[in-house]
């Protein structure tokens, strides 16, 4: 137990899922078109999701788990409004 009453092997999880967006930043930033920005966006929000359901775990409540849920949906619409923008299509 080592910060707030979370355990080492979560720290270490999270701290990897913060390296992990931030290559996803990276290529959000120098993604040569617009899908691969998109999908690098989108892949922001599902390792936010895993952290907060890691973090949900470690600390012992399920209210992030819930959170994360609602996060999840909303993430998932705005992809599918985004795909289809960028296809075209009207709303």
């Amino acid at each position: 137990m080592n910060f707030f009453g979370i355990p080492d092997i979560y720290l270490v999880i999270l701290g990897l899922l913060f390296l992990s967006i931030i290559m996803a930043i990276i290529r959000v930033i120098k993604g040569p078109t617009a899908p691969d920005r998109i999908v690098g966006l989108d892949t922001i929000n599902t390792i936010v999701i895993v952290s907060m359901i890691i973090f949900g775990l470690a600390a012992g409540s399920v209210i992030y788990v819930d959170v994360a849920i609602v996060y999840a949906f909303l993430s998932f619409i705005s992809t599918l409004f985004i795909a289809k923008y960028l296809e075209g299509g009207e709303f």
